[in-house]
């Protein structure tokens, strides 16, 4: 029993962690911008600066989420949410993508341009947080239906569920600050592997919905259903679906650009 408990644990954990590094090479490109104006030696103390805060505010929300967890009004509002951020990326990503990056940018440079050392902190700051609160409640609805362990609650939420999506949060910071490169050259090479990044979001935020919905006060589906295993199985098969077909997508787009430009 303590075995498959431990590779469930792991399971999420490597999930939150691949699906943190994809959305941190987006957010890096953007942090990046936001820093490029400032001289050289300046610009890893600002992200460092940027980063200690969005750590604090990450340890910070998610013990006061700990709290209201179980509470299916916000269960719903974090699955619009994330249901929401999903298709307006997917959407700006396909539809939008050319233009919209392009105006981004230059409204970003021209932002950045007016800030000085400090107001480049603060908005990394706000950047950071803006982007910690999609990973927080994205992990949240992956580890929410976990098994208890014999851990102590931290909060009001068990202490292994808390820990992996904590270990998620901390280790995507880290993804955002030393391996950010890495994943955006990946991202460069399979594209569709960031639009495949957003489709998980919507779907995890699916997976909230569900537990929304089977929450004791509204009782539309069988509360059992969102922990039984049919519904992980289920739930894993589609994940992995949705990563792959990101994956030979993109190979196959790739090598397709690759023959029109010979």
């Amino acid at each position: 029993m303590e075995l498959t408990l431990f590779l469930e644990y792991g399971w999420v954990l490597l999930v939150l962690v691949v699906m943190e590094g994809l959305l941190a090479a987006d957010n890096a490109l953007v942090l990046a911008l936001m820093v490029k104006h400032l001289p050289e030696n300046k610009r890893k103390k600002a992200l460092f600066y940027g980063l200690a805060g969005a750590f604090v505010f990450r340890f910070t929300s998610l013990f006061v989420i700990s709290f209201l967890v179980d509470v299916w009004q916000l269960q719903a509002i974090g699955a619009l949410y994330l249901l929401f951020m999903s298709v307006n990326h997917i959407i700006r990503k396909i539809a939008l993508r050319d233009k919209k990056e392009n105006k981004d940018q230059r409204l970003t440079k021209e932002d950045t341009n007016k800030s000085g050392f400090w107001g480049t902190v603060l908005k990394v700051e706000f950047a950071d947080i803006a982007f910690a609160i999609d990973s927080i409640l994205a992990a949240v609805a992956l580890a929410v239906v976990l098994p208890e362990t014999p851990l102590p609650d931290i909060g009001g939420m068990d202490g292994g569920q808390f820990l992996v999506i904590f270990a998620g949060g901390m280790i995507g910071l880290i993804i955002m600050r030393f391996a950010a490169n890495m994943f955006v050259n990946l991202l460069e090479k399979r594209p569709g592997l960031e639009i495949a990044a957003f489709a998980i979001v919507g779907w995890v935020g699916v997976k909230l919905a569900i537990l929304t919905l089977s929450h004791p006060a509204l009782g539309v589906i069988n509360p059992e259903f969102s922990h039984s295993t049919e519904w992980k199985l289920i739930f894993y098969g589609v994940l992995i679906g949705i990563a792959a077909s990101g994956w030979f997508l993109s190979y196959e787009k790739t090598a397709e650009t690759a023959k029109k430009v010979s």
